[in-house]
Parts: C-alpha cells; structure tokens; sequence
C-alpha cells in the first residue's frame, strides 16, 4: 500500500488585495548537513538494487519526470504557483539528475521555498478575509467551482488566482452551511482551520522539504519505493509491528484529507465496524466530549500523533464516510484504542446452513485476515509455534469432521504478508507443484514448490476476494485459479504483485522494490490482480483503490509457464454459473442496494464542478439523499424490515448495528451468502475431480 507523507495543499481562498501580504519575513529553509550523504545513499541504491535499475536510469529523462512529479505533490490542483514560477523553474527540468548525482539540492530548496512562502501569503490573506467576516458572500449568483485542476494551465496573475480562492472560500462557507452549522460557528471553525494551519506550516522544518523532493525521485521508480525520515521510519516500524497503541488503521493524504487505505483486520476500528477504506477524517477529538480537532489540511504524521493514545481510551472521528454521495454527509464514531494482537488477526471459521432446491447444504468458511508467522517462536524451535498454515490445517480438520460440502477461503480485505506462509497454505489443497515464481533485480526467475504430496482438504472450494486483497492473498487465489482447484470469487484483487525490501539509510530508511510475483501460469499478479472467475457487485471503486490507480505502478507482463498439471477444467461451466449468480442476486435486495449505490457514487465522481449557488446546491444535496432513501426502504420492505424516514436514522442504525456487530444486518455478508450459493451451484453441477492423497 502506498503511505505518502508531505505538505498538503490546503482548500483555502481569499477576497482582499494580495499586495496587503506579499512581503512576508519567513525564513527560508535550507539542507541539512547529513541530507546530501543521504541523497548519495539513495542514489546509489536505485542505481544498484531496484527492480527497474536496467531500465532506467538518472538521466535527462527521469530529471524531467522528477521535476513534473515534485511541482505536482507541491501544487496538485495548480493553486499555489503562478505561471511566472514554473517559468523560473524551468531551467532545472533537466539539471536535477546531474544535481542529485552530487548531492546538490538547492534547485530542490529554491522551489519548496517559493511554494512555503506563497502557502503562509494564502494563509495570512486568509485569516484577513475572515476576520471581516463572511456575511458578505453572495451565494445566490450561478457561480461553479472546478473540482479537479490538476490538467488546467497555470494561474497567470494573481488577480486569477484571488478568483479561483474566493470560490473555494465559498464552497468550503457553503459546505459547512449545508451540514447545518450557524454562521458564527463557520467563522469559528474555518478561522481555526487555517489559523492552526499556518501555526504548522510556519513549523516546517527542512527534513519536510528534503522529504517530499527525495520521493519525488523514489516514486518515480514505482509508488512502493519510498524515503522514510527518522520521524516516518518510527510510524512505519510501528504499523509493521502492528503495536501501535491507536486504532488499527493504515492512513494517507488525499489532497487536504486524510483518507483511510485499510482497517487492519482484528483491530479496534475493524472491531468497532464504523471505519471504512475511503472514508475520510476530518476532525479527530479525545474521549467521550473532547473538542473535536478540526485536521483537513493537517500533516498526515501529525494526524496519526493525535489518533495515537493509551490502550482504552477513546479517540472520536469525524468522518465522511467513502460510501457518501457528498462531502456533507458527516458522521462522528467513537473507537477504544488498542493494540492489534497476533492471535486476534488469527484465522477463524465458521459453518454457514444454505438450502438449494430443497436440499440443505452445510459450507465452511475459513476467514484469513492475513498471512501470518510467529517468526521469533518458530526460530526458537517452539513446536506449537503459529502460523497461518498451521491454523487452517487445524480448523480444516475440524471442518472436515463436521462433515462439510464446501469450503469458502475468505481473503476480503487480506493485505498479504508471509511469502512463506502462502506457498504453504496453497499445499493444503494441492499435491507437489509449483506455488509462484519470483523474478528479482538480476532477471533471474525462482520458483516456490509445494513438496507435500498430502492434502488437507479434497472437497469442493471457493475462494473469496476483494479488492482490497494483495500481495500473498493474490498469489494464493491465482495459484487456486491456475491448477483449477477452486472458484474464484468476488471482485478484481488489488495488484501489488511486487516485493519491496526496507533498508536502513544513515538517517532514515527507504523501501525499496527488488522483485515481482508470478503465477504458475506466467502472468504477473502486478497491476491487474486477480481476475474472478465469478464476479460480486464492488463495494470498492476500482479506479480509486488499486495498484492501477497509483503513478508510475509497474506494467503488468507475464514470463513463461512452470511445469503445472490442472486438476479439474471447469472452464465451460463458467458461463452457467455466471448466469445463475446473477439469475438469483437479481431478487437478491442487498445486491440491488449495492449495485444501485455504487452507480451514484460513480456518477458523483465524475463530476467536474460544483454549484456554489445555495439553492441549486442544496437541492442537488436533497435528490441525492432522497435517491439513497429510496434505495435504502427497497432493501428493507424487500427483506419484510421497516422502512425509515431519513438518511440520519440509517446512519443511527448503520452505528448500532457495528457496535453489536451483527452479520445479519451487514449488507457485506449478502456477498458471503452469494459465495456460498455459487459453490452449491458448481458442486451440484459437476462433481469436481480432486487430486487425492
């Protein structure tokens, strides 16, 4: 997963006459001593050991894409720099490769430096603007605001500029409004927003601007290989060791929000069930009836530093919830901060009851929430040691005795983990074979075998995935896909079908992408993933969240085949089965939901601009709420429950139902369910060929 620490460009505007701030007594930053020691270190190591090192090189070419990609995590939506400033800057498009050779990073400096000065100049003129109050904004004129610059030219004065800020000081009065807040407390909470801002921006240090420029260049390579500073390197080690005290939650910036990537499985924010992937944090308060911090527009580390606290207490989040049709719809949750244990994250199963044209089916399910190995006992040799293959070869055996007739391998929300692990659990259901190739930087091809002839589970199987499974969850669904061992099922997995190893630097460290995973078949898991051989309506949008969504991700190719044998070809029942999936989801009302909700959020997120007039703007808010009502009470009188009255009473409910954590309320377990129907259907159709003891 991609976790990116840098300055964020803040949604601000303003109305006054820039000339009032343009002199401005900041101090400029400059390297430090140790920064070019560094520099060379990386250098070197992208030379040498990165997966691409032979197909490219620090030359003119590279120089110009670390250029694009610098001005484009300083300014992303073209805000802050004016067209005069990139045309100063333009002599360093092919100089920075030949600078970064010797360490020198005064090119760097020079534009972090302008981009410093013209975000505290934005700020001051800000907090001008506000201090004469908001009163004055005229929200009934046809005025829209362009959602996404990042393709539109450079702002050519700062009369354009003024423009474009006062239409987002606009959207974001109007926002607030529309959320139901007085205006007095607008003027409170965006007067603090940008005042704590620049409080933190006139704290940045150099190590932030080194920080950003250094990436500038790692994740030109691919978006894995990155530059940890000292203070990054212990929020990584931390997550890693998954001892953090906080809420089990990986995190990165989306523009000026902090948006949630994956809720570690077993964890408190996966315990509580009210934090999503894609949602995003607004305000982050202390216990029962702490303030609540307003954090847009905040560091994503001084974020993490404020979720951050004691085992027990409680850390509230205001959020906006990925599945919201607009930024409007916040919700606040409360979650008990713990640490995520080895054996909470361990697999479990449980036996779901189905009936198919009167007969009664009993399946197992066996959910993996990662790939797992107590490396310390094992080395100690500790006969009881655990590990992912171990525990599911134990609860397959008490599946097997419950007399089961079909198994489920649940891999949703699965981020991968022990290499080792997988190569093993793929010999649970198969005889001796290969399991996955590794290419690493050399070109060199390895391949990993499953030697256990035996097998601990012969039956009928299906695999569920998503698309936030990856990594080893990848290796394992297309090693079940290729032998024919298995279904498939669910949506496109992630693709992260590369291998990164963290080294340390003399100040900080940098993961660095040395090899790529193969299926037995030839094709790379990198880039598209695992392709389902049944396909579940997503409850991820795959343009926003995958390794396909990230720049500079590595293509998918493919090398030759292992030596593999398919044990059962049930290629041509596919269509069949498609056809009955979507046959009965049809008449399935948490399908429709999903299917249905899923179409609104798409159409939402192709929208270019928004309204920032208030009626026209509060009505678009209205039909889409009442678009989700309906969809919501056809779900409900379909399933025989009552149907509500207002989206704030499904959230309540939504709440309720997470803190009890009950399955059967929880339109995600319709796709288990789903799962299970097509694993009845593939068994009653074709008594599939197992490979035997």
């Amino acid at each position: 997963m991609k976790f990116v620490y840098f300055l964020l460009a803040f949604t601000i505007a303003v109305s006054s006459p820039y000339q009032a701030f343009s002199a401005l007594s900041t101090n400029e930053l400059s390297p430090l001593t140790e920064h070019s020691k560094t520099t060379a270190e990386i250098v070197s190591r992208l030379k040498h050991q990165h997966f691409q090192r032979t197909s490219i090189s620090l030359n003119d070419d590279l120089s110009a894409t670390v250029f694009d990609r610098y001005l484009q995590e300083l300014d992303k939506d073209r805000s802050y720099f004016l067209a005069s400033d990139i045309a100063e800057f333009e002599k360093y498009r092919l100089l920075l490769d030949d600078a970064l050779k010797t360490g020198n990073l005064q090119p760097a400096f020079h534009i972090f430096n302008r981009y410093h000065q013209r975000l505290i100049e934005r700020l001051n003129f800000l907090v001008y603007t506000l201090d004469k109050g908001i009163s004055k904004l005229d929200f009934t004129k046809d005025e829209t605001l362009l959602i996404d610059r990042k393709d539109q030219p450079w702002l050519q004065s700062m009369d354009e500029m003024n423009q474009l800020w006062n239409k987002r000081l606009k959207n974001d009065v109007l926002s607030l409004k529309l959320s139901g807040k007085k205006p007095e407390k607008i003027q409170e909470v965006l007067s603090k927003r940008y005042n704590n801002q620049l409080t933190r921006l006139k704290q940045t240090e150099s190590e932030d601007a080194y920080r950003i420029y250094i990436n500038a260049l790692t994740l030109s390579y691919d978006p894995h290989t990155q530059y940890f500073s000292p203070r990054a390197t212990e929020n990584f080690n931390i997550q890693m060791k998954l001892s953090l005290e906080g809420i089990g939650a990986m995190l990165q910036t989306e523009e000026e929000y902090t948006k949630v990537t994956r809720v570690i499985p077993a964890g408190p924010a996966d315990k509580g069930g009210q934090l999503k992937a894609n949602d995003k944090i607004i305000a982050v308060g202390q216990d029962s009836k702490g303030e609540l911090v307003d954090v847009i527009g905040w560091r994503i580390d001084d974020v993490v530093d404020l979720i951050r606290g004691p085992k027990d207490s409680t850390v509230r989040l205001e959020i906006i919830p990925g599945n919201s049709a607009n930024d409007q719809q916040t919700k606040i949750i409360s979650i008990i901060r713990d640490t995520v244990k080895l054996e909470e994250q361990a697999a479990s199963k449980k036996i779901i009851d189905l009936e198919n044209a009167g007969q009664k089916y009993k399946l197992g399910v066996i959910d993996i929430p990662k790939f797992y190995i107590d490396f310390d006992a094992a080395s100690r040799g500790d006969p009881d040691y655990r590990s992912t293959t171990r525990d599911v070869h134990k609860l397959i055996n008490e599946l097997n005795k419950e007399n089961i007739d079909g198994l489920i391998i649940d891999l949703r929300d699965n981020g991968g983990g022990s290499l080792r692990e997988v190569n093993e659990l793929i010999g649970l259901f198969i005889t001796e074979g290969p399991t996955v190739q590794v290419k690493n930087t050399s070109g060199r091809i390895y391949i990993n075998n499953d030697e256990d002839a035996s097998i601990a589970y012969t039956g009928p199987l299906a695999v569920l995935v998503n698309r936030l499974s990856a990594s080893a969850s990848e290796i394992f669904a297309g090693a079940i896909q290729d032998y024919r061992r298995g279904l498939v099922v669910g949506t496109q997995t992630y693709g992260k079908g590369t291998v990164q190893a963290m080294m340390p630097l003399n100040r900080g460290q940098i993961t660095l992408t040395q090899q790529k995973f193969y299926r037995v078949s030839g094709n790379s898991t990198q880039n598209r993933g695992v392709l389902p051989d049944i396909t579940l309506p997503s409850l991820y949008d795959i343009n926003e969240i995958g390794e396909n969504t990230l720049d500079r991700a590595l293509p998918w190719d493919f090398i030759s085949p292992a030596r593999y044998q398919q044990l059962n070809d049930f290629s041509t029942l596919l269509p069949q089965l498609q056809q009955l999936h979507e046959q009965r989801s049809s008449h399935n009302p948490d399908f429709s939901y999903l299917i249905e909700t899923s179409k609104i959020i798409e159409q939402r997120r192709h929208m270019k601009e928004v309204s920032l007039n208030e009626s026209r703007r509060k009505k678009e808010r209205d039909d889409l709420e009442n678009k989700q009502l309906v969809l919501e009470n056809k779900r409900r009188l379909a399933k025989g429950e009552k149907a509500i009255t207002s989206i704030k009473q499904l959230d309540k409910d939504e709440d309720e139902n997470a803190a009890e954590n009950d399955e059967e309320n929880d339109k995600t377990e319709a796709l288990l369910t789903e799962t299970g129907y097509i694993l009845i259907d593939y068994l009653t159709m074709n008594q599939p060929k197992i490979a035997k003891h």
